[in-house]
């Protein structure tokens, strides 16, 4: 379960955005509470026409001016690109580009197992292949021994990056990032595709006119791929590439299109985000990166299709891998429930592909709302992907465990790290601490909502005005709304019970909401209740009729407390990793043996959600820890079945009675408790 963040913008804000934007109110009331307080702040991030002058960025001048002396000396060049859809999309374009104006030009992309980069061993084929010229995309802005080493090979550098520098700069030519220290180029989130796309400008005098036409799109791909802030020039590439994409002659394109499913929809951003990038990204992962470059190095449409459906059935595998390993990281879970107890999660498993670690590593945290590290054994090295949210720092924590890490890198949302032999346990061990250390209560992952939704404003031409803030990503999200008092007059089962549709009242207007990836026994509601909601919005056209579309993101009975929910959780949960309590925190936490038999009879052979459970028991005055402690202990007797993929909690057919005061949980918990009493003593 997620904290609800419902934020409650200005209404002078919101007059102000309306009138001084033209938009609607709930479009203004969206903006207001991401944070605008002015036309002119919205101007600035969501209103960007260009691009701006790519020679600002700092050496731009002297890569442009290196490049094309290196071109009329007749001198080899080489792309260096980098395995994922940036650095593919990076190397299209400026491979493209100078093979287009005559340059002796060609292209190197590692793969996934030579590691992210400049390598010795590359840079060796590339010397002997008579490269006379490396050209970063994507990558090289702390690759100072390598600079060296293409030096004393007799060869020159230049590096294009948008990736933070270290304490010193490679050796080269020219080093374009925004992110130098001493760049002051007014936009500093540019992905590597981007960049790429500025030097081709900057080499074609400074005018974006030919280098927007003809990589545009790429740049847009490649900006959506890279999850960088949709605002200011970002917004306008992804802008300005979509539409070239939805009105596309590029083979490529075209091709990938088709094997997505997309040909026939408009293609936003969550189609590049979701259909378009994972398949490119998937041949650096399973397959090679050179497949997808090739694509989009294609000039013909009969040559493409076949290369995209190599990209697509690759990203299959992808997913097929990927939900292998979930699957194993389950069932580890269910056979110890103590891995995602802790204040973070950290789980090991053997030979799982590492491309998938980290997309891994992300489903886990967004299920259990922890920072989550994920690493894999093979032949004895044991590498891993971490993600986190909110103040957590992966990057700090694992600074904290360096002395039991071979190396790691990262940023506070993500990072890589491979563990010394016989250090895992060590490593976990100090993971928890530096979370205990930094975060006595640890960050709780939430779901925030932009506005309050009032019945009047679910309205056709309101909703379609929220287009305006297309395209959606980063620093952009599409738009949630808070919808407060909505009674369920009825709930059916779609899709054979996958999903579930309710039919809402909602103050003197009736509504219908989708519920996708819920069945109706899943839901925290019943019919007749009164509930509220998290939504996002669309619009229905079927036949000539035109209807609003409530997707509900999440959904509650309106007298939930949430502020007692996520406390006692965390009290229960540090019970669990025997962390010291208050004293007379353990009474309150034990169940009855009435409560135990009420938690019992709530449960079916079928099952159901644990908060679903604890939602619909709440009415029997069970406060949380009463609740879990009694749904621990039929889980310790084997009374019951906690699925973790789900959290669905099912009971188990027994033959024999059990001894409810046996269970682990109760048995310490009563130790806790006369210790509590004798000490009131």
């Amino acid at each position: 379960m997620k904290k609800w963040n419902i934020r409650i913008p200005e209404r002078k804000t919101v007059s102000a955005l309306t009138f001084g934007c033209g938009v609607s109110t709930l479009t203004a009331a969206v903006l207001a509470s991401k944070g605008y307080s002015s036309p002119e702040s919205v101007i600035n991030d969501l209103q960007a026409e260009g691009l701006s002058d790519s020679f600002l960025i700092k050496d731009m001048q002297k890569a442009a001016d290196a490049v094309n002396n290196a071109i009329d000396s007749g001198m080899k060049l080489c792309i260096y690109g980098d395995y994922d859809c940036d650095g593919i999309m990076s190397t299209a374009i400026l491979y493209s580009y100078l093979t287009e104006i005559g340059a002796d030009v060609m292209y190197y992309i590692p793969e996934r197992n030579e590691g992210y980069g400049l390598n010795t061993t590359a840079i060796d084929k590339l010397s002997d292949s008579g490269v006379n010229m490396i050209i970063t995309v994507d990558n090289g802005i702390t690759a100072i021994s390598e600079a060296e080493y293409i030096y004393a090979l007799g060869m020159k550098l230049i590096v294009t990056d948008h990736h933070q520098q270290g304490d010193t700069l490679p050796r080269a030519e020219a080093v374009v990032d925004p992110h130098r220290h001493d760049c002051f180029s007014p936009f500093k989130y540019a992905c590597g595709a981007v960049i790429a796309l500025k030097l081709v400008a900057a080499l074609d005098g400074g005018d974006y006119t030919m280098a927007l036409e003809q990589f545009g799109d790429l740049a847009a791909i490649a900006t959506i791929a890279d999850i960088v802030s949709l605002k200011g020039e970002n917004r306008f590439i992804a802008a300005y590439g979509m539409e070239l994409i939805n009105n596309t002659d590029r083979p490529a394109l075209i091709a990938l299109k088709e094997v997505s499913g997309l040909t026939e929809k408009a293609i936003d951003s969550r189609a590049v985000g979701f259909g378009l990038a994972p398949r490119i990204n998937a041949s650096g992962r399973f397959g090679s990166p050179l497949t997808a470059l090739k694509l989009f190095l294609c000039e013909d449409y009969d040559e493409a299709l076949p290369i995209a459906r190599e990209l697509d059935r690759l990203n299959n595998e992808r997913k097929d891998a990927e939900n292998a390993i979930i699957s194993e990281v389950y069932d580890m879970i269910d056979a110890s429930p103590d891995l995602i107890r802790g204040r973070i999660i950290f789980i090991c498993g053997k030979n799982w592909h590492h491309g998938v670690i980290g997309i891994v590593a992300s489903r886990i945290m967004e299920q259990f709302g922890k920072p989550c590290f994920i690493a894999s054994e093979d032949n004895g090295e044991i590498r891993g992907s971490a993600r986190s949210f909110a103040e957590f720092s992966v990057f700090g924590a694992l600074t904290y465990a360096a002395d039991t890490l071979v190396k790691f890198g990262g940023h506070p949302g993500a990072g890589g790290f491979t563990i010394k032999e016989g250090q895992a346990d060590e490593f976990r061990r100090l993971l928890e601490k530096y979370a205990l250390e930094n975060h006595k209560t640890m960050p709780v992952a939430e779901l925030s909502a932009d506005a309050q939704l009032t019945p009047e404003e679910l309205d056709i031409d309101n909703i379609r005005g929220l287009s305006v803030l297309e395209p959606f990503g980063m620093d952009n999200e599409k738009p949630l709304f808070y919808i407060e008092n909505a009674q369920v007059m009825d709930i059916f089962p779609l899709s054979e019970g996958a999903h579930s549709k309710l039919r809402l009242k909602l103050g003197y207007t009736t509504a219908e909401a989708l519920v996708f990836r819920c069945s109706p026994s899943q839901l925290t509601v019943k019919k007749g209740d009164i509930c509220d909601m998290i939504v996002s919005l669309g619009v229905n056209e079927f036949r000539g009729n035109i209807s609003p579309s409530i997707f509900v993101s999440d959904i509650r009975p309106h007298v939930f407390t949430q502020s007692k929910y996520f406390a006692g959780r965390d009290v229960f949960e540090a019970f669990l990793r025997n962390e010291e309590l208050p004293k007379n925190y353990y009474p309150s936490m034990m169940p009855s043996r009435e409560d135990v038999i009420k938690v019992y009879k709530g449960i079916n052979e079928t099952g159901t959600n644990f908060d679903t459970l604890f939602i619909r028991l709440s009415d029997l005055r069970l406060n949380y820890c009463r609740f879990a402690v009694a749904v621990e202990a039929l889980r310790q007797l084997g009374l019951i079945r906690v699925n973790s993929a789900d959290m669905n909690v099912s009971r188990v057919r027994v033959t024999e009675r059990a001894d409810l005061a046996s269970a682990p949980v109760l048995v310490r918990l009563r130790e806790l408790c006369g210790d509590a009493a004798e000490r009131k003593k």
